[in-house]
């Protein structure tokens, strides 16, 4: 239930701003989105989390390119770019109400 609060955030945030319908895709249709968003967590942030990915999305809108991931754990990861600039990435974490700071992330952030 907190996930998917989670995600209507998301989903209003983008329709807000942007007017763009935020969509999501089942994990297991996903698979070169979650390589993408697991290499860049591996090489560029060495990370790699233990929850299953449950959804992804994967969109462009105006000149940022869009990745995220959503994972049972509560877990959501987004990892963004400008077009002009594709190696310049951004990654975010977003935790669901209630749920604990994953081990992966322990000591890493404020």
């Amino acid at each position: 239930e907190a996930l998917a609060g989670l995600r209507a955030n998301e989903a209003r945030y983008f329709m807000n701003k942007y007017k763009h319908e935020f969509t999501v895709f089942p994990a297991s249709e996903s698979q070169e989105t979650l390589d993408y968003v697991n290499r860049v967590l591996k090489e560029e942030r060495e990370l790699e989390f233990a929850a299953k990915p449950l959804e992804t999305a994967s969109f462009q809108v105006e000149n940022i390119k869009w990745t995220y991931v959503f994972y049972e754990d509560g877990l959501a990861i987004n990892v963004l770019y400008t077009l002009d600039d594709p190696k310049k990435r951004a990654v975010g974490f977003k935790l669901s109400e209630g749920m604990e700071v994953p081990k992966e992330l322990e000591g890493k952030f404020k």
